[in-house]
């Protein structure tokens, strides 16, 4: 463990330590906002093809 806690570390384990239900709480939110599932293979073979390369110079109009 660190030699130095903030006060908002500290608080925060106390928090989760009297409200254990917060736990599952956060896996809900983290399933929702960054855990994805994993794709279909057909479904990344048509992203590939439809993808666009990009030029060169990317502001160059023509």
């Amino acid at each position: 463990m660190a030699l130095y806690e903030s006060e908002h570390t500290k608080f925060m384990r106390e928090w989760m330590e009297k409200h254990p239900e917060e736990s599952r709480e956060q896996q809900k939110g983290r399933a929702l906002w960054w855990d994805k599932p994993p794709q279909a293979l057909d479904t990344m073979k048509e992203a590939e093809a439809a993808r666009v390369p990009n030029k060169a110079y990317y502001y160059d109009a023509n």
